[in-house]
């Protein structure tokens, strides 16, 4: 359950890995990671989603910062996930099941943030460069059973491409992002889940 808060592994070669001392150049790279997210409003984009079994989905997706997220799966698939207010709601309308988890909880937290900084609450624990893009591994400070977030951006210019999520149980889903456009202020229905007899946690 909730495959898209947990992809593919990725390959490249690290050129920081946790442990190691972050050069110059991997904290100029940082601040300017957290300056376009924290200038990051709101957008609509489609998206591709891509399991740990290699199953995929496609769909679209709004978010704005902070705090709200929602992504709405291509028919025939019904499902919905929604951020908004504190929470994340996962409905599966096959199964009858609503599942709340706090947003603070889990990696796609770190995106959301009211202001996001990578460092302190949060830490960096890779960054890996290829030709025109670059990974950025994060996990929540002295919480890293509760999975991580891999933000991918393209570098020219600094846009966000996709990201991977490994959850507590270790179970990775890609997200990429394409069609991108600026968009919002969007309306607080479009973050709000009202469902009948949710039930709260995993599922």
């Amino acid at each position: 359950m909730l495959g898209f808060v947990a992809g593919a592994a990725l390959v490249a070669p690290a050129k920081f890995s946790w442990g190691a001392a972050l050069s110059a150049a991997d904290q100029q790279l940082i601040a300017q990671v957290q300056t376009y997210l924290n200038g990051l409003t709101a957008l609509t984009a489609n998206f591709l989603q891509v399991a740990a079994d290699g199953s995929t989905r496609t769909g679209k997706a709004w978010l704005q910062r902070p705090g709200k997220m929602r992504f709405e799966y291509d028919p025939p698939d019904p499902e919905l996930l929604v951020a908004g207010f504190g929470l994340l709601v996962y409905h599966d309308p096959e199964l009858a099941q609503t599942t709340n988890i706090p947003l603070g909880s889990t990696p796609l937290g770190i995106l959301l943030a009211n202001k996001v900084v990578l460092s302190g609450d949060v830490t960096v624990t890779n960054i890996e460069r290829d030709p025109g893009e670059v990974h950025i591994t994060l996990i929540r400070t002295g919480k890293a059973q509760e999975g991580s977030l891999t933000l991918v951006f393209g570098t020219n210019p600094l846009e966000l491409r996709q990201w991977v999520v490994m959850d507590a149980q270790q179970r990775q889903t890609r997200v990429s992002l394409y069609d991108i456009a600026p968009g919002g202020p969007f309306p607080d229905s479009l973050f709000t889940y009202i469902g009948q007899s949710p039930t709260t946690g995993g599922g």
